[in-house]
């Protein structure tokens, strides 16, 4: 779909078109649709952030635990949404040793006991490797940290996900 195409189109088929742009959250797609029209892709994508930006940290953290864990139970029995599944598959998270599974279990579990809420990172930019060395140094920082890096990730995996959506018209 064109950006000119999803300026155009209602609210309802925005929120269910760009909406999973942001893991279980139609909320922002819905705010940001009352911003419309949009320039470029750019615009759209700042929207979104602003939206969450100002949402105010309850809605944040809401948002964050919408995240599944990487290599959590939703994806060892198969309930991850596609792009979930897609996402962590290019991280190399989808054929891990058993002793991979259990280092990222591990660390899920110390994550989550720390901050409250699961670790995000954006996949599709990272490899397992990356991913479980990203653990070890975000253990070390304070929960306010945590809540802007893990939406700072949120945001980039938002941008990859509208560029999976949406086509700019060339200017």
């Amino acid at each position: 779909m064109t950006l000119a195409q999803m300026n155009a189109i209602s609210r309802d088929e925005f929120v269910r078109i760009v909406g999973p742009v942001f893991e279980h959250s139609p909320w922002i797609a819905e705010a940001t649709s009352l911003k419309r029209p949009f320039a470029s892709m750019e615009e759209l994508h700042r929207a979104f952030c602003q939206i969450v930006a100002n949402a105010g940290e309850e809605k944040q953290l809401a948002l964050i635990r919408a995240h599944p864990d990487l290599v959590g139970r939703a994806a060892l029995a198969g309930t991850l949404t596609p792009v979930s599944t897609r996402e962590q598959a290019s991280a190399g998270l989808g054929a891990l040793t058993p002793e991979e599974i259990a280092a990222f279990q591990k660390s899920n579990a110390a994550y989550r006991e720390k901050f409250g809420f699961p670790f995000v990172i954006c996949a599709r930019l990272n490899k397992k490797e990356a991913i479980l060395s990203g653990f070890r140094i975000r253990l070390s920082h304070s929960r306010e940290q945590e809540i802007e890096t893990a939406l700072e990730e949120i945001f980039k995996i938002a941008r990859l996900r509208l560029q999976d959506t949406i086509t700019e018209t060339a200017r």
